[in-house]
């Protein structure tokens, strides 16, 4: 359940927290009619498409003090806080740079979160590897929980967490290391996920089928049916996700109930995300995946 938690506090993040500010007028967010994605106002460069322009100088935004994309620096528009500076900024950067250098910001984008979980490789491949060990340690685990089902008295629970700290031993388990990436990813995909609302370049292009600043309810309103494709990778990716990364102990009704529950719950935020952020998603899903495959095959092989 722990785990769980975590996914859905770095959800409500996601939702609620940030700096990205959206364009308003009086209380209503302002959308662009053609794509539905909710326009951004303090974007990092300027934007080039001319109904994108023409929204924001109706709302009274300066866009000449921003640079052009394809010029953007670390170091644009100065110093604006610890968070936009060290991160927003640099990831923003970095897509922008490779995009340039491969043609394509699509592209860039999956390839930039894709280094991001090589380099945080390290640190996930622990918490996949304590997930199956965990699986190892079920059985006794259960035999732990039953002998000591009716014992509530101090004395009873010394003892039980006392015999499951030697199981953890046993099995060469650290129930803090599972959870050591879930906080570490938090600030890194708030700041990726934030960095993409506030880069225009990326939400003009085309990548593949899908106009990147388009969101799926709006392609599906008219009748752009492509578009169900990336709802279904979503819901497949994320099903899968969380399916390989559950450890053993978590595995009861009321787990999986709650990922059921997540999985819906992404599939229909899905339909209301921009295309790009559809694509970085299910790139970090298949990532993970991909990733517990090999540590359980490893496991199996005696290689973790």
């Amino acid at each position: 359940m722990k785990k769980n938690k975590i996914i859905m506090f770095f959800l409500m993040l996601i939702l609620f927290s940030g700096c990205t500010k959206q364009l308003t007028n009086g209380n209503k967010v302002i959308t662009n009619p053609t794509t539905g994605q909710s326009i951004t106002e303090n974007i990092l460069c300027k934007p080039k498409n001319l109904d994108t322009i023409k929204i924001y100088e109706d709302n009274s935004v300066d866009l000449k003090k921003l640079p052009d994309c394809e010029k953007f620096k670390i170091n644009s528009g100065g110093y604006d806080g610890l968070w936009d500076s060290f991160v927003v900024k640099p990831l923003a950067w970095l897509i922008l740079k490779l995009g340039n250098y491969v043609k394509s910001y699509g592209l860039s984008l999956i390839l930039v979160s894709l280094a991001i979980r090589i380099i945080a490789y390290p640190i996930t491949r622990k918490t996949a590897i304590q997930s199956e060990l965990m699986k190892n340690a079920k059985p006794e685990l259960d035999k732990l929980e039953s002998k000591y089902k009716d014992k509530t008295d101090q004395e009873s629970l010394m003892k039980k967490n006392q015999e499951m700290m030697l199981i953890y031993k046993k099995y060469d388990i650290n129930p803090i290391s599972g959870c050591l990436f879930a906080f570490i990813q938090l600030p890194l995909f708030i700041g990726f996920l934030e960095a993409i609302n506030r880069v225009p370049a990326i939400f003009e292009e085309k990548f593949l089928l899908f106009q990147l600043g388009t969101t799926p309810k709006s392609a599906l309103f008219n009748g752009d049916y492509m578009y169900l494709i990336l709802i279904l990778i979503v819901s497949l990716t994320t099903y899968f996700s969380f399916k390989f990364n559950a450890t053993a102990v978590g595995d009861n009704n009321q787990t999986k109930s709650m990922n059921r529950m997540m999985v819906i719950m992404i599939t229909v935020m899905s339909i209301f995300m921009t295309a790009a952020l559809d694509i970085y998603w299910i790139t970090t899903n298949l990532f993970t995946v991909v990733q517990n495959i090999l540590v359980k095959r490893g496991i199996k092989n005696g290689k973790a």
